[in-house]
């Protein structure tokens, strides 16, 4: 019995050796290896571009464009929303603009799908063209949204959540079948005549992305959604959200990310590493890696740090550090969910010093028939 005790408690050691020797390692090599962008310091003031806190959301909207444009034309520089309330309708953000919107200012996105031109995204891992997200982006590099001001995203019963129980052409049902069927892209029009609401920001095929400082409110639907990313940093980020399907910040199929110092407080997932859904997400084949989540707080949630269920491609190399989640309203700490369907390989998942004061369910929990 003691022989056996000993050969035990040496596997033991080796395991926690090993584990050990990949934080030195990996956790330390990821964590080195993902650099936020720099800005030239010209600054493009919305102002001078038509932008009025009595304007128009439609009247802002071009005006915040142009003055990106200008920006991004110029070789770049900080596109600036001073203090007071703006009004406007969907942004795109542009390669070496940093859209920094200073204390005191709200961003703030009215309901009116006119507003918001059919851009390419994914929905819950299934790829379309959709309302576009607040801010969006698609294949840019060094762009960044920062400062202490807040994206106030509008959502409620009476604007962008209702659409959850509108009837309408294009919905869920749609996105299975468009995923199951291989449906060209081109043709997968969900917004036009349909209730899939946007993200509140979301940049596609992006490298070296900033996020920083910012708060982010009431979001149609999930809140920071990077896809199919490279090298992003989200820093000291407040997330105070209570929407349906109302996640914090999903990484989708991205490849070196730091998520550290924010607060999540959310009516869904925290944080939901994601890799794409079913046939859509095998075909696409790109997991999500290299992720640090280091130094957050969560509250309210389903789960704290969770990974899928749009898992398809699988992920690895995804390390948890030295968080703090505590609160009634937290499901599970950690979670990890997929199904048959889905796919993907999970794998090199390392998890130390966090810090648990409540939560309503588990410290973990793992759902393969999600």
């Amino acid at each position: 019995m003691r022989s056996i005790q000993l050969i035990l408690l040496s596997l033991l050691m080796s395991l926690s050796a090993a584990a050990q020797n990949v934080w030195n390692t990996e956790y330390a090599r990821i964590s080195q290896s993902i650099v936020a962008p720099v800005f030239k310091s010209k600054k493009y003031v919305i102002t001078k571009f038509g932008a009025s806190p009595s304007a128009t959301a439609s009247v802002n909207q071009k005006s915040i464009n142009e003055a990106i444009r200008k920006c991004n034309g110029a070789g770049g520089g900080k596109v600036v929303v001073p203090k007071g309330v703006w009004h406007t309708g969907a942004i795109r953000l542009l390669s070496n603009v940093n859209l920094v919107i200073e204390k005191d200012a709200t961003l703030f996105f009215d309901f009116d799908p006119k507003l918001y031109p059919l851009v390419r995204t994914r929905y819950e891992g299934t790829e379309c063209m959709n309302y576009s997200p607040l801010i969006y982006a698609y294949q840019e590099k060094n762009i960044a949204v920062t400062g202490e001001g807040t994206i106030d995203g509008n959502g409620s019963m009476e604007t962008w959540w209702g659409l959850l129980f509108k009837k309408s052409k294009y919905g869920h049902e749609s996105l299975a079948e468009w995923n199951l069927n291989a449906t060209p892209i081109e043709q997968r029009i969900a917004g036009d005549d349909g209730n899939l609401r946007p993200q509140t920001l979301n940049i596609v095929k992006c490298e070296n992305a900033l996020i920083e400082g910012v708060t982010l409110i009431r979001s149609p639907f999930w809140v920071i959604h990077p896809l199919l990313c490279k090298n992003l940093t989200v820093r000291g980020v407040t997330v105070d959200n209570h929407a349906p399907n109302g996640d914090g910040c999903d990484p989708e199929s991205c490849d070196g990310v730091l998520i550290e110092n924010c607060h999540f407080n959310t009516g869904d997932d925290c944080i939901a590493i994601k890799s794409g859904r079913n046939a859509d997400g095998l075909r696409v084949n790109i997991p999500s890696q290299n992720i640090i989540v280091r130094n957050c707080r969560m509250t309210d949630g389903h789960g704290g740090v969770v990974l899928g269920s749009e898992i398809s491609g699988g992920c690895r190399n995804i390390f948890v550090t030295d968080c703090e989640m505590d609160s009634p309203n937290l499901d599970r700490v950690i979670r990890i969910k997929s199904n048959p369907c889905r796919g993907g390989i999970t794998d090199g998942v390392y998890v130390r010093n966090v810090r648990v004061g409540q939560c309503k369910e588990s410290v973990l929990k793992i759902n393969l028939d999600y």
